[in-house]
């Protein structure tokens, strides 16, 4: 930023800040990050987008509809500025994000009320790029791939009460599957070092989380540096953040194929806070369609993984990702997609029709599945993911599972939390048994979730949780 400018990084002194998030586990991260580092300038949190002086919407631009949500978004924003506007009060308007990286100017034309576009890679210095657009009174575009991390410029993690916290230790990827627009909004695979993550990892701790889930595009690739100037892997760095006290669980998520090494498969037996699910997706069913996706592995190489991952740990809970639709894709590569779903039999999965992503080379392939066609291959798809899903949660019944309880219910005297295998879990229980693992007793099971009665809710304190129970 230009000398003459440093003079409007004022303190927001009774400024509020209202953040919305879109899309996936680590845009909820960066929304966490977003608000610690503008509560630093002097912003407070609301709960209401009309109280806020500032409005920030995080974007996802994985899918179609997810970008046009925003669009959307924007159109109700205009009537609130208007409002304020009205009561004699200014409204900041800031669109973050993978949207914001991958349509920068195009945002601030469609909805000229956008006072800041900012890309994942630049919002810690949100509050520097709304002091500009104040001094200057015209939008500010700010979508570079800055060369020092935006990590170190982050203030320390200060949010307190989550016991379950995401930790973002790897971004970007250079796989470039043909149908996705990660490396283009992220950008190329960098992996935070050791002594970073670790001394995050430990400020969540302090401030009341058991369990972390380590983000990243592709997670799996990670090869941050040691405190040696080694390159750590993830395995590697999943034993050392293990060592933490206070951390009772770790996950990790997304991950790819190609980089599920050995080291990693044997991790999941042996590291007992590692809990035992995996998001590994697939995408097909059919090596044609693999090949076409640029996914570079084949069903067999998937389906060893699979193999080496259950002879590892039997009680693995498997969910994954599945494309239907991708351009060229025939019934015989469909039925493949079934062939594969069944044989490995998910717990949970995420599953999508395919749409095409501007600048991605998918986008460009002349043979388009019809969008009927799609839906009616997605409604078969779902329906079997469906079945499996509400077997493996009635396959727990009976069972005693550990559950790490996170937050209230909406009915009175209950509390939610999490199985190992990533279930929510609800029972009965007062609220100071959040942040606590307890052994529950399943004794139902729902599609999407589970219904539990604590054991004995006085078995272990707040900070004496064994992590072989969890």
């Amino acid at each position: 930023m230009p000398p003459d400018r440093k003079s409007t990084l004022k303190m927001a002194t009774g400024k509020k800040v209202f953040i919305k998030t879109f899309g996936c586990q680590m845009n909820v991260y960066d929304s966490q990050r977003i608000g610690e580092a503008l509560a630093q300038a002097g912003y407070a949190a609301s709960e209401a987008m009309a109280d806020a002086d500032l409005i920030v919407l995080n974007t996802c631009h994985i899918r179609e509809k997810a970008a046009e949500k925003v669009y959307s978004d924007l159109g109700r924003i205009r009537q609130v500025k208007a409002r304020r506007r009205h009561e004699g009060k200014a409204t900041m308007i800031a669109v973050a994000g993978c949207v914001a990286q991958a349509e920068g100017p195009e945002i601030v034309r469609r909805a000229p009320l956008v006072d800041i576009v900012v890309g994942p890679q630049s919002y810690h210095r949100l509050a520097e790029l709304v002091a500009r657009a104040d001094v200057d009174r015209a939008p500010v575009v700010e979508t570079a791939f800055p060369l020092a991390s935006k990590f170190a410029s982050l203030p320390p993690r200060t949010e307190l009460g989550r016991p379950a916290a995401f930790l973002t230790v790897q971004e970007g990827c250079d796989k470039f599957c043909t149908f996705c627009v990660v490396p283009y909004t992220r950008g190329a695979e960098y992996s935070r070092p050791v002594a970073e993550i670790e001394a995050e990892a430990r400020q969540l701790a302090d401030n009341g989380a058991r369990e972390l889930t380590l983000l990243g595009q592709n997670v799996n690739a990670y090869a941050g540096m040691g405190p040696g100037g080694e390159r750590c892997s993830l395995p590697e760095l999943l034993r050392g953040l293990a060592r933490i006290e206070g951390i009772e669980r770790l996950r990790y998520t997304t991950s790819h194929p190609g980089d599920m090494s050995d080291d990693l498969i044997r991790a999941h037996g042996a590291l007992a806070k590692l809990m035992p699910h995996l998001h590994l997706p697939f995408q097909a069913g059919s090596d044609r369609m693999l090949a076409a996706m640029q996914r570079k592995h084949t069903v067999a190489d998937y389906l060893g993984l699979v193999d080496r991952l259950r002879a590892a740990r039997p009680d693995i809970a498997l969910s994954t990702d599945i494309i239907v639709g991708f351009p060229g894709e025939t019934e015989a590569d469909f039925a493949a997609t079934l062939a594969l779903t069944e044989r490995v039999g998910f717990a949970q999965a995420y599953s999508f029709k395919y749409s095409p992503r501007p600048g991605t080379p998918a986008s460009l392939l002349r043979q388009q599945v019809a969008e009927a066609e799609k839906n009616r291959r997605l409604q078969r798809l779902q329906a079997l993911l469906g079945r499996q899903q509400t077997s493996f949660n009635s396959a727990c019944v009976g069972r005693v599972l550990p559950v790490l309880f996170e937050r209230g219910g909406q009915r009175g005297g209950q509390i939610i939390g999490r199985s190992p295998y990533l279930q929510a879990v609800h029972a009965q229980g007062h609220a100071d048994l959040i942040g606590r693992c307890l052994d529950v007793e399943i004794v139902a099971a729902g599609p999407n979730s589970l219904t539990g009665s604590i054991l004995d809710p006085g078995a272990c304190g707040n900070d004496a949780v064994s992590g072989a129970l969890c």
